[in-house]
């Protein structure tokens, strides 16, 4: 899919630089460090897959580029800012403005239907009512939850769960959203809608995409593939240059790869089918359970 450029949307260009970044944990006299002198840089528009096992420090590395974990040397910079400098006060206005998030566990709000969860983002932009309830309408209907709206997440699967969260997570159209194992707790089916609806979304609005994965398949959806290990980057893959008008990617060559696979994983083990799900990321401990005023973390 090629998206059209302006000359004033820094499409193509620098959004996101990590520059040395590190982050040590101190248990006791003991240092670990989850993530060592990490240095690389995102376009805006990219879809960019950070790739690796469990404990790898691929969630640590997010955490840190969404400003939810404070690093302990280095510097991120989003739109030319060093977050790493900024107070909490502005830190939390910056990610209010610029950042959305989709969490693999949801983090909807269990008292509240699905129009009000993809609503309260929008409540502390001070977006008015009518408009907050139009703009959450249009975004479920994209996501085709139309039909339950006013259902609470106890009552939805957890793919329509996810697509609240997906709704959530775009409704104001951040610059940047950042997904960390979005789909670790889906069926292989709803796993691909659910990555046809972020990467298509992003499409259309020109975002960028922060997605961590430890399944390859996955990775395939992204521009560009960024591989850790023991917190370090072991290697940056371009895969799709966004800048290069004749290079057409499509979900649907996605699908026809992973069809692919899934026909020659059947052949040789007709008894056993892969299914992307995941236990929780030991990286994922730290940080992960605040929440803005934004709704997100």
């Amino acid at each position: 899919m090629v998206v059209a450029k302006t000359k004033d949307d820094g499409y193509g260009k620098k959004i996101i630089e990590c520059k040395n970044v590190k982050k040590v944990y101190r248990m006791g006299k003991e240092k670990i460090v989850a993530v060592n002198d990490v240095s690389f840089e995102i376009l805006k528009g990219e879809f960019c897959c950070l790739l690796g096992t469990s404990g790898s420090g691929k969630s640590t590395l997010l955490n840190l580029m969404a400003g939810i974990e404070k690093a302990s040397g280095g510097g991120i910079f989003i739109k030319g800012k060093n977050i790493r400098s900024m107070s909490e006060k502005d830190l939390a206005k910056f990610r209010q403005q610029y950042l959305g998030f989709v969490f693999q566990s949801y983090n909807l709000l269990n008292s509240m239907t699905a129009i009000e969860n993809v609503e309260f983002p929008l409540v502390f932009k001070r977006v008015p009512a009518k408009q907050r309830r139009r703009m959450a309408i249009e975004m479920l209907t994209k996501v085709g939850l139309k039909t339950r709206m006013n259902h609470k997440p106890k009552e939805m699967s957890g793919g329509q769960q996810q697509r609240v969260g997906i709704a959530r997570a775009f409704v104001a159209k951040p610059e940047i959203v950042f997904a960390d194992e979005p789909t670790g707790n889906l069926d292989t089916k709803t796993t691909m809608e659910v990555m046809d609806l972020i990467k298509g979304m992003a499409r259309e609005n020109k975002q960028t995409i922060v997605m961590v994965t430890h399944d390859p398949r996955l990775a395939e959806y992204a521009d560009k593939i960024i591989r850790v290990l023991d917190g370090n980057v072991q290697s940056v893959e371009v895969r799709h240059d966004i800048n290069d008008p004749n290079d057409n990617y499509t979900a649907e060559a996605i699908h026809a790869q992973a069809k692919k696979q899934d026909m020659e994983m059947e052949k040789q083990e007709p008894e056993v089918k892969y299914v992307p799900v995941i236990p929780g990321e030991d990286d994922n401990q730290s940080g992960v359970n605040n929440m803005d005023k934004s709704g997100n973390k």
